[in-house]
Protein backbone atom coordinates (compact mmCIF):
# COMPACT_ATOMS: atom_id res chain seq x y z
CA UNK A 1 0.00 0.00 0.00
CA UNK A 2 1.77 3.58 -0.99
CA UNK A 3 2.04 6.10 1.74
CA UNK A 4 0.34 8.74 -0.45
CA UNK A 5 -3.02 7.01 -0.62
CA UNK A 6 -2.81 6.23 3.90
CA UNK A 7 -2.09 10.17 3.74
CA UNK A 8 -4.95 10.81 1.46
CA UNK A 9 -7.34 8.85 3.79
CA UNK A 10 -6.13 10.98 6.73
CA UNK A 11 -6.57 14.34 4.77
CA UNK A 12 -10.50 13.05 4.08
CA UNK A 13 -11.42 12.47 7.32
CA UNK A 14 -9.26 15.51 9.07
CA UNK A 15 -10.75 17.76 6.27
CA UNK A 16 -14.24 16.60 6.32
CA UNK A 17 -14.34 16.01 2.02
CA UNK A 18 -12.56 14.80 -0.97
CA UNK A 19 -12.44 18.67 -2.46
CA UNK A 20 -10.34 19.60 0.55
CA UNK A 21 -8.09 16.64 0.93
CA UNK A 22 -7.34 17.15 -2.33
CA UNK A 23 -5.88 20.39 -2.01
CA UNK A 24 -3.93 19.39 1.17
CA UNK A 25 -2.71 16.59 -0.44
CA UNK A 26 -2.10 18.68 -3.75
CA UNK A 27 -3.64 16.71 -6.32
CA UNK A 28 -7.36 16.60 -8.20
CA UNK A 29 -10.88 16.07 -6.59
CA UNK A 30 -10.86 12.56 -9.17
CA UNK A 31 -7.56 11.94 -8.20
CA UNK A 32 -8.58 11.51 -4.50
CA UNK A 33 -12.04 9.49 -5.20
CA UNK A 34 -9.96 7.07 -6.96
CA UNK A 35 -7.29 6.43 -4.37
CA UNK A 36 -10.61 5.95 -2.10
CA UNK A 37 -11.78 3.18 -4.58
CA UNK A 38 -8.03 1.27 -4.82
CA UNK A 39 -7.99 1.80 -0.50
CA UNK A 40 -11.87 0.36 -0.63
CA UNK A 41 -11.07 -2.72 -3.18
CA UNK A 42 -7.95 -3.23 -0.77
CA UNK A 43 -9.65 -3.23 2.62
CA UNK A 44 -13.14 -5.06 0.96
CA UNK A 45 -15.66 -2.37 2.38
CA UNK A 46 -16.57 0.80 1.71
CA UNK A 47 -14.70 3.96 3.23
CA UNK A 48 -16.92 6.70 2.96
CA UNK A 49 -20.62 7.45 2.67
CA UNK A 50 -21.27 9.08 -1.16
CA UNK A 51 -25.02 10.35 -0.40
CA UNK A 52 -24.31 13.40 2.08
CA UNK A 53 -22.86 16.30 0.97
CA UNK A 54 -19.77 15.92 2.62
CA UNK A 55 -17.22 12.70 2.99
CA UNK A 56 -19.31 11.16 5.62
CA UNK A 57 -16.37 8.34 7.38
CA UNK A 58 -17.57 5.05 7.87
CA UNK A 59 -16.86 3.70 11.71
CA UNK A 60 -14.36 1.31 9.78
CA UNK A 61 -12.75 4.43 7.79
CA UNK A 62 -11.88 6.08 11.42
CA UNK A 63 -10.51 3.20 12.07
CA UNK A 64 -8.08 2.70 9.64
CA UNK A 65 -7.51 6.58 9.13
CA UNK A 66 -6.09 6.88 12.91
CA UNK A 67 -3.61 3.30 11.77
CA UNK A 68 -2.93 5.80 8.75
CA UNK A 69 -2.00 8.38 10.68
CA UNK A 70 0.78 6.74 13.06
CA UNK A 71 1.90 4.57 10.38
CA UNK A 72 2.61 7.73 7.83
CA UNK A 73 4.04 9.88 10.71
CA UNK A 74 6.46 6.78 11.59
CA UNK A 75 7.25 6.63 8.51
CA UNK A 76 8.24 10.31 7.79
CA UNK A 77 10.17 10.35 11.24
CA UNK A 78 12.41 7.41 9.76
CA UNK A 79 12.76 9.61 6.83
CA UNK A 80 13.28 12.90 8.54
CA UNK A 81 15.76 11.68 10.94
CA UNK A 82 19.11 14.17 11.19
CA UNK A 83 21.19 10.69 10.66
CA UNK A 84 19.74 10.20 7.00
CA UNK A 85 22.28 11.27 4.31
CA UNK A 86 21.01 14.32 1.77
CA UNK A 87 23.17 14.72 -1.21
CA UNK A 88 23.00 15.65 -5.01
CA UNK A 89 21.01 18.25 -6.31
CA UNK A 90 17.77 19.80 -6.69
CA UNK A 91 17.13 21.99 -9.87
CA UNK A 92 14.42 24.77 -8.08
CA UNK A 93 12.92 26.94 -10.16
CA UNK A 94 11.12 30.44 -8.77
CA UNK A 95 9.96 33.37 -9.44
CA UNK A 96 11.30 36.86 -9.46
CA UNK A 97 9.47 38.25 -5.70
CA UNK A 98 10.07 35.02 -4.46
CA UNK A 99 13.71 35.13 -5.03
CA UNK A 100 14.22 38.41 -3.57
CA UNK A 101 11.99 37.95 -0.40
CA UNK A 102 12.12 34.37 1.53
CA UNK A 103 13.99 32.22 -0.75
CA UNK A 104 17.22 33.39 -0.12
CA UNK A 105 16.81 32.20 3.74
CA UNK A 106 15.37 28.52 2.92
CA UNK A 107 18.63 28.25 0.83
CA UNK A 108 20.58 29.31 3.63
CA UNK A 109 18.87 26.71 5.90
CA UNK A 110 19.02 23.89 3.19
CA UNK A 111 22.93 24.62 2.70
CA UNK A 112 23.40 25.08 6.73
CA UNK A 113 21.65 21.43 7.13
CA UNK A 114 22.66 19.79 3.93
CA UNK A 115 26.26 20.79 2.65
CA UNK A 116 26.20 17.97 0.64
CA UNK A 117 23.32 19.21 -1.17
CA UNK A 118 23.24 21.76 -4.05
CA UNK A 119 20.46 23.49 -5.02
CA UNK A 120 20.01 24.96 -8.95
CA UNK A 121 18.08 28.19 -8.94
CA UNK A 122 16.66 29.46 -11.62
CA UNK A 123 13.83 32.36 -12.56
CA UNK A 124 10.43 32.19 -14.52
CA UNK A 125 7.30 33.32 -14.81
CA UNK A 126 4.82 30.98 -13.00
CA UNK A 127 3.29 29.34 -15.90
CA UNK A 128 6.59 28.78 -17.44
CA UNK A 129 7.99 27.06 -14.07
CA UNK A 130 4.90 24.70 -14.54
CA UNK A 131 5.68 23.67 -17.57
CA UNK A 132 9.23 23.26 -16.81
CA UNK A 133 8.44 21.00 -13.72
CA UNK A 134 6.25 18.86 -16.00
CA UNK A 135 8.62 18.65 -18.45
CA UNK A 136 11.11 17.33 -16.04
CA UNK A 137 13.03 20.30 -16.79
CA UNK A 138 13.43 21.51 -13.40
CA UNK A 139 12.58 19.39 -10.16
CA UNK A 140 10.13 21.40 -8.20
CA UNK A 141 9.64 25.25 -8.27
CA UNK A 142 8.19 28.24 -5.97
CA UNK A 143 5.44 29.98 -7.87
CA UNK A 144 1.94 31.62 -8.04
CA UNK A 145 -0.45 28.66 -7.10
CA UNK A 146 -3.50 28.88 -9.86
CA UNK A 147 -6.57 29.37 -8.57
CA UNK A 148 -8.04 25.87 -11.11
CA UNK A 149 -6.47 23.62 -13.57
CA UNK A 150 -3.27 22.34 -13.09
CA UNK A 151 -2.23 18.45 -13.27
CA UNK A 152 -2.74 15.01 -11.58
CA UNK A 153 1.12 14.57 -12.20
CA UNK A 154 1.74 17.45 -10.09
CA UNK A 155 1.99 17.83 -6.21
CA UNK A 156 1.38 21.34 -4.41
CA UNK A 157 2.68 22.08 -0.92
CA UNK A 158 1.23 25.95 0.02
CA UNK A 159 3.73 28.10 1.60
CA UNK A 160 2.02 31.53 2.25
CA UNK A 161 -1.11 33.31 1.28
CA UNK A 162 -0.44 36.80 0.50
CA UNK A 163 -2.63 40.26 -0.22
CA UNK A 164 -2.76 42.46 -2.80
CA UNK A 165 -2.22 46.57 -1.53
CA UNK A 166 -2.28 49.49 -3.31
CA UNK A 167 1.45 51.53 -3.48
CA UNK A 168 0.50 55.14 -2.76
CA UNK A 169 3.80 57.83 -3.38
CA UNK A 170 5.84 59.66 -0.55
CA UNK A 171 3.36 62.51 1.13
CA UNK A 172 0.23 61.17 -1.24
CA UNK A 173 -3.19 60.90 1.76
CA UNK A 174 -4.76 57.50 1.68
CA UNK A 175 -8.13 59.07 1.21
CA UNK A 176 -9.13 59.33 -2.16
CA UNK A 177 -7.60 55.56 -4.22
CA UNK A 178 -10.47 56.09 -6.45
CA UNK A 179 -9.14 59.87 -7.63
CA UNK A 180 -5.44 58.23 -7.27
CA UNK A 181 -5.94 55.72 -9.84
CA UNK A 182 -7.65 58.30 -12.00
CA UNK A 183 -4.45 60.31 -11.88
CA UNK A 184 -2.12 57.33 -12.95
CA UNK A 185 -2.49 53.43 -12.63
CA UNK A 186 0.78 51.82 -13.02
CA UNK A 187 -0.05 48.30 -13.95
CA UNK A 188 1.71 45.15 -12.51
CA UNK A 189 2.60 43.13 -15.99
CA UNK A 190 -0.70 41.03 -17.10
CA UNK A 191 1.51 38.60 -18.37
CA UNK A 192 2.34 37.72 -14.92
CA UNK A 193 0.10 35.46 -12.71
CA UNK A 194 0.53 38.19 -10.05
CA UNK A 195 -0.91 40.71 -12.53
CA UNK A 196 -4.01 39.13 -13.96
CA UNK A 197 -5.12 39.01 -10.08
CA UNK A 198 -4.22 42.41 -10.17
CA UNK A 199 -6.06 43.46 -13.15
CA UNK A 200 -9.08 41.72 -12.43
CA UNK A 201 -9.31 43.33 -9.21
CA UNK A 202 -8.80 46.86 -10.75
CA UNK A 203 -11.60 46.15 -13.61
CA UNK A 204 -13.96 45.55 -10.87
CA UNK A 205 -13.56 47.86 -8.59
CA UNK A 206 -11.84 50.91 -10.09
CA UNK A 207 -12.94 50.75 -13.84
CA UNK A 208 -12.14 54.37 -14.07
CA UNK A 209 -8.73 53.60 -13.42
CA UNK A 210 -6.52 55.92 -16.02
CA UNK A 211 -3.08 53.19 -17.28
CA UNK A 212 0.22 55.22 -17.49
CA UNK A 213 2.28 52.63 -18.14
CA UNK A 214 3.15 48.36 -17.04
CA UNK A 215 5.72 47.57 -15.84
CA UNK A 216 7.21 43.33 -15.15
CA UNK A 217 9.10 43.56 -11.72
CA UNK A 218 7.54 44.88 -8.11
CA UNK A 219 10.70 46.53 -7.20
CA UNK A 220 10.79 48.95 -10.17
CA UNK A 221 6.98 49.03 -9.74
CA UNK A 222 7.59 50.66 -6.29
CA UNK A 223 10.37 53.24 -7.20
CA UNK A 224 8.45 54.49 -10.45
CA UNK A 225 5.76 54.90 -7.46
CA UNK A 226 8.41 56.19 -4.82
CA UNK A 227 9.16 58.67 -7.85
CA UNK A 228 5.52 60.02 -7.68
CA UNK A 229 4.83 58.94 -11.68
CA UNK A 230 1.77 56.90 -10.02
CA UNK A 231 -0.03 54.72 -8.02
CA UNK A 232 -0.02 51.16 -8.12
CA UNK A 233 -1.69 47.38 -6.85
CA UNK A 234 0.83 44.42 -6.25
CA UNK A 235 1.26 41.80 -4.21
CA UNK A 236 2.72 43.10 -0.92
CA UNK A 237 6.57 43.99 -1.25
CA UNK A 238 8.85 43.55 1.54
CA UNK A 239 9.05 46.34 4.27
CA UNK A 240 12.36 47.55 3.32
CA UNK A 241 11.51 48.13 -0.39
CA UNK A 242 8.62 50.24 0.15
CA UNK A 243 10.81 52.25 3.11
CA UNK A 244 13.59 52.83 0.54
CA UNK A 245 11.57 54.82 -2.09
CA UNK A 246 9.28 56.17 1.00
CA UNK A 247 6.22 54.33 -0.47
CA UNK A 248 3.11 53.49 1.56
CA UNK A 249 1.17 50.42 1.57
CA UNK A 250 -2.52 50.90 1.87
CA UNK A 251 -4.55 47.53 2.65
CA UNK A 252 -7.30 47.00 0.14
CA UNK A 253 -9.47 45.39 2.81
CA UNK A 254 -12.41 42.98 2.60
CA UNK A 255 -12.74 41.46 -0.61
CA UNK A 256 -8.91 42.23 -1.89
CA UNK A 257 -7.49 39.60 -4.04
CA UNK A 258 -4.46 37.53 -2.73
CA UNK A 259 -2.12 35.30 -4.22
CA UNK A 260 -1.40 31.48 -3.04
CA UNK A 261 2.67 30.78 -2.87
CA UNK A 262 3.32 27.03 -3.15
CA UNK A 263 5.70 24.83 -4.20
CA UNK A 264 5.00 22.12 -6.87
CA UNK A 265 7.06 19.06 -7.48
CA UNK A 266 6.01 15.82 -9.80
CA UNK A 267 3.96 13.04 -8.20
CA UNK A 268 6.13 10.88 -9.41
CA UNK A 269 8.86 12.49 -7.11
CA UNK A 270 6.38 12.07 -3.73
CA UNK A 271 9.02 10.93 -1.38
CA UNK A 272 12.46 12.32 -2.91
CA UNK A 273 14.64 13.34 0.34
CA UNK A 274 16.08 16.30 -1.35
CA UNK A 275 12.74 17.91 -2.52
CA UNK A 276 11.47 16.84 0.79
CA UNK A 277 14.25 18.89 2.52
CA UNK A 278 14.09 22.36 0.33
CA UNK A 279 10.25 21.87 1.27
CA UNK A 280 10.82 21.79 5.17
CA UNK A 281 13.63 24.65 4.42
CA UNK A 282 11.60 26.89 2.59
CA UNK A 283 8.09 26.01 5.26
CA UNK A 284 10.38 27.05 7.81
CA UNK A 285 11.39 30.33 6.40
CA UNK A 286 8.03 31.43 5.17
CA UNK A 287 6.91 31.31 8.60
CA UNK A 288 9.91 32.67 10.87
Amino acid sequence: MNVAVLKTLVAIVDRGSFAAAAHEVGCTPSAVSLQVKQLEAWFGQLLFDRSARTAKPTPFALEAATVARDVAGRLDGLRTRPAARVSGRVRLGAIATVQTGDLPQALRLTRDRHPDLRVEVSLADSDELIAAVKAGRIDAAVLVRPASGGSTRLVWHDLARQPFVMLLPPGVPPSSPRELLRAGLIRYDTALTGGRIAAQYVRRVFPEARLVMEVRSIDAIVAMVGAGLGVSIVPQPRKALLEAHGVRALALGRGGPTRQIALVRRRADAGNRNIDAVFRALAEAWTA
